[in-house]
């Protein structure tokens, strides 16, 4: 390629070391990009630069819309992982939910216990099963929301009622505790039949190359501003519910 960019991995934790191990792979997004080297994820010198952010963005809500308009006045590239998004799984929910009437729906989340601390909030943590849902049935209402926490047990639980334009109910639970499995658990009730959980529609290979796929396009310019004026809206509107959640959650 006529033009490289230069890289800097923030973190390297697990999601860190996939995405070095990426960017030294022969896959054709890699070929644009540069990796000269990586440090502490508490180096915040990168901020003014492009960036593809991990959960970073969606722990601290306000931040997340402070992002997108720094992005905004510098011309900066933010591009926020969502990888979620890019899962098999999620492929064939779209399939199946396109065209049909949502009567009512609910997703929960189990696993085991996850520190508050460094991960967020349970409505930022999970995040990514908002996207889903928002991705799935459009923008959501906040009903109401509750959050059963028993720090001496490592347990936590919350429970968020949300409501599609169409005033369909969608629950949304979170789990985490000793002996729960990492699982996903949705049920889905349609006027045309229900959707109960998902079936083996295979593994997930190469996401991660794929979301730096989308990254590079932005980069180099190649995503339309239709395109990008609808990922914003949908993570914005999905910061906004999450903020609006732990508000009701005291």
């Amino acid at each position: 390629p006529e033009r490289k960019f230069g890289v800097v991995v923030v973190g390297v934790g697990r999601a860190g070391s996939v995405r070095m191990r990426d960017l030294r792979s022969a896959h054709a997004s890699s070929a644009f990009l540069n990796l000269i080297g990586f440090v502490s994820s508490k180096n915040k010198e990168s901020a003014s630069k492009s960036a593809l952010l991990q959960t970073a963005m969606a722990e601290v809500g306000r931040g997340g819309r402070d992002g997108e308009e720094r992005q905004e006045i510098t011309g900066k590239v933010l591009h926020e992982e969502h990888i979620e998004l890019l899962m098999e799984e999620f492929a064939f929910l779209k399939k199946e939910v396109v065209g049909k009437d949502l009567l009512k729906g609910s997703l929960l989340f189990t696993a085991g216990p996850l520190e508050e601390e460094p991960f967020g909030f349970p409505a930022f943590s999970g995040i990514s099963r908002l996207t889903w849902l928002v991705s799935l049935f459009g923008e959501l209402s906040l009903v109401s929301a509750t959050l059963e926490k028993r720090k001496e047990d490592q347990y936590l639980k919350m429970t968020v009622c949300l409501e599609t334009e169409n005033k369909r109910p969608l629950t949304w639970i979170e789990e985490k505790g000793p002996g729960l499995k990492r699982n996903r658990h949705l049920s889905f009730h349609f006027k045309s039949g229900s959707l109960e959980n998902v079936p083996n529609v295979g593994d997930n290979r190469n996401i991660f190359l794929k979301d730096q796929t989308i990254f590079v396009q932005k980069l180099l310019g190649q995503i339309s501003e239709v395109e990008l004026a609808a990922e914003k809206k949908r993570i914005l509107h999905c910061l906004w519910l999450a903020e609006e959640i732990q508000k009701c959650c005291g």
